[in-house]
């Protein structure tokens, strides 16, 4: 494993262990792209990625990894947990950058029932983020 993929992983379990969502911020690049089901469009700027993994991960109730392959830069974490009564598989493959930091993030998750019910409770707190953004 690559040390910058190692470091960032023990960076990135210890942060989601301990809930710690400021320190997030710090692993991410200024900018950072995510793709996240169910849009095709993917977001960009280091805020609104922080923004929409934070309510993620305070939406998806027991959120743990499962298995990890690493590849260079690369990374892929496979994951399990639950939205309202609905058990959700998913994975994160991350583009590091040079200095260790979240590049790119593509999430996806099955199955559709699970996205769907993630995207009704994720979508209107990013909206209400946007609007902030806005003001």
């Amino acid at each position: 494993m690559a040390a910058d993929a190692a470091a960032f992983l023990a960076r990135w379990h210890r942060i989601l262990a301990d809930r710690d969502f400021d320190l997030m911020k710090e692993l991410l690049a200024d900018d950072v792209t995510i793709g996240a089901p169910p849009h095709w469009q993917r977001l960009s700027g280091v805020d609104l990625a922080h923004h929409l993994l934070c309510t993620i991960l305070q939406t998806i109730e027991g959120f743990t990894y499962h298995r990890e392959w690493v590849s260079g830069a690369e990374i892929a974490l496979e994951f399990k947990g639950k939205v309202r009564d609905l058990d959700l598989q998913g994975m994160d493959i991350i583009t590091l950058d040079d200095d260790g930091r979240v590049l790119r993030l593509d999430v996806m998750i099955r199955p559709l029932n699970a996205v769907m019910t993630l995207q009704e409770v994720v979508s209107e707190r990013m909206l209400a983020f946007l609007a902030e953004q806005k003001a």
